[in-house]
């Protein structure tokens, strides 16, 4: 979906009016998080002089916040050192089958095509990845082992015509601190390539010539500088989960959730200076959202239930997937119902948040307290136990891994958006851009001298209920790459 262009105050300057330039580069970069660090790396590897302007005090952009797990396959030294035969053609598959109308075949065979070499590109420039599998259920590993699921690959439908594969790689360090080193190593390596960095430096406008982005207008110690650009400007500077306007606007159903992921400058001001030269943005009205209803894994033994009593997914997919299947429910509440035996550590070990709606040590009882048709949802109870004590689910295919009678006593967790359940969330559209990162025009032609990378541009992640952990981070990586090698590789004005 490609939307009209969004009227602002980012408007580019001519060339011509400028008096004064203060200082010029072969490439210029707007963000210092993955995306950015990487197309500084390989514009400084391709000969060019290269600077970053950040607006925040120090490099790491949202990045630093993640956990930093990188969704790569298609043969990675880890996968081989596992035991898993991951091929070019299964991630592919599964990455056009998981983004549905709006995947990119262009940007998903290209980023198949190149994971492997991606990875290892990495591993050149110091990133860690020990070659061990973290096998359990959960959103991040808690250990330093180099690989884990990340999506529904072993969950229905991609199971069934996809062979299943992990593809989240996760650092060699221990606990969710995977972003800090990540940035860390991806800083060191710019800097020891010469690349300058401006920091508390806000980018405000391209400088154009006759339809080519020669230049960036920025501020710094309250003072306006321009900045001349040999070769090209690449934008890099996160997606618009901070901006209240811009989701009301492209991503209201974004809205309904709680947690917007990413840091302060994550206010779309990268996509608004790409607009302001005709920029063509789309897939505007996607975003990641997340249900973390595990850890404790054991939560995956109970059923999703809506207002009408009835389940609406399979409970063995991604966090993320249910997090969208849940915002696509009518208008009601939003239970997540188990056996006490399964709700275990949830009240030490879960990221959910979701308070208790309903405690039963019979169905009955439990029927009672719940806020659905009461027969209607005694009906989705027998039925899925009497399947699930022959390891089946006809309605919804979870895994027999997942599957067994839901038996008493009972519990009901309150999942529905609003009611203090966490659902976190971050935008997934962007720039239109072709592979190498050069922006589009609404009519699909390139804006010479003007790149854009990481969630300023649309990537290979479209869809909520298709994503996997690690897609933003991988996908920023490789499109920084891609973007700075193509300005490093156009000719210097």
């Amino acid at each position: 979906m490609k939307t009209e262009p969004h009227p602002h105050s980012h408007s580019p300057i001519t060339a011509a009016d400028i008096a004064q330039w203060h200082g010029r580069y072969d490439v210029i970069v707007v963000g210092f998080g993955a995306a950015g660090a990487c197309a500084a790396i390989a514009a400084a590897d391709a000969g060019c002089s290269v600077l970053i302007c950040d607006i925040a005090s120090g490099s790491g952009g949202s990045t630093a916040l993640s956990s930093a797990e990188l969704y790569l396959g298609a043969g990675t030294r880890v996968q081989k050192a596992c035991g898993y035969n991951d091929s070019v053609e299964a991630m592919y598959d599964y990455l056009m089958l998981s983004n549905g109308p709006q995947a990119d075949p262009a940007k998903i065979r290209a980023y198949c095509e190149g994971s492997a070499d991606h990875f290892d590109w990495l591993v050149d420039l110091g990133v860690p990845f020990n070659d061990s599998e973290f096998k359990a259920r959960a959103i991040v590993a808690t250990t330093d082992d180099g690989l884990l699921y990340t999506g529904s690959e072993k969950a229905w439908p991609y199971v069934e015509s996809i062979a299943p594969a992990p593809r989240g790689h996760n650092l060699a360090i221990k606990g969710d601190h995977g972003g800090p080193l990540f940035m860390k190593i991806l800083t060191a390596a710019a800097l020891q390539r010469g690349v300058e960095v401006h920091f508390e430096t806000r980018a405000l406008r391209l400088i154009e010539d006759s339809g080519e982005v020669v230049g960036l207008v920025v501020r710094s110690d309250m003072q306006e500088r321009y900045l001349r650009s040999n070769q090209g400007v690449i934008l890099s500077a996160g997606g618009f989960v901070m901006n209240r306007e811009m989701l009301a606007e492209y991503a209201p159903d974004l809205m309904r959730c709680n947690l917007p992921i990413g840091n302060t400058g994550d206010t779309g001001s990268g996509i608004l200076i790409g607009q302001s030269m005709g920029a063509a943005v789309t897939n505007m009205h996607e975003g990641f959202v997340s249900l973390p209803f595990y850890p404790p894994s054991s939560l995956t033994f109970g059923i999703f239930i809506n207002a009408h009593g009835k389940r609406f997914i399979n409970e063995d997919c991604y966090h993320g997937r249910v997090g969208a299947h849940v915002l696509q429910q009518p208008s009601g509440p939003v239970y997540l119902v188990l056996s006490v035996e399964d709700y275990g550590k949830y009240e030490t070990h879960s990221y959910l948040g979701a308070a208790v709606a309903a405690t039963g040590e019979t169905l009955d009882e439990l029927l009672a307290e719940l806020d659905v048709p009461e027969n209607q949802l005694r009906q989705t109870i027998e039925c899925y136990n009497s399947h699930a004590e022959q390891l089946a689910d006809p309605e919804f295919h979870k895994s027999g891994e997942w599957l067994k009678p839901l038996t008493a006593p009972f519990v009901a967790l309150d999942c529905t958006p609003g009611r203090g359940v966490n659902m976190p969330y971050f935008t997934l559209g962007g720039l239109d851009t072709r592979v190498s990162g050069e922006v589009l025009t609404e009519a699909g032609e390139i804006i010479p001298g003007l790149y854009a990378a990481g969630r300023t541009a649309c990537g290979v992640p479209r869809r909520a209920d298709g994503y996997a952990s690690g897609i933003s981070v991988g996908d920023a990586s490789f499109s920084g790459r891609m973007a700075g090698a193509a300005a490093g590789a156009r000719e210097k004005r």
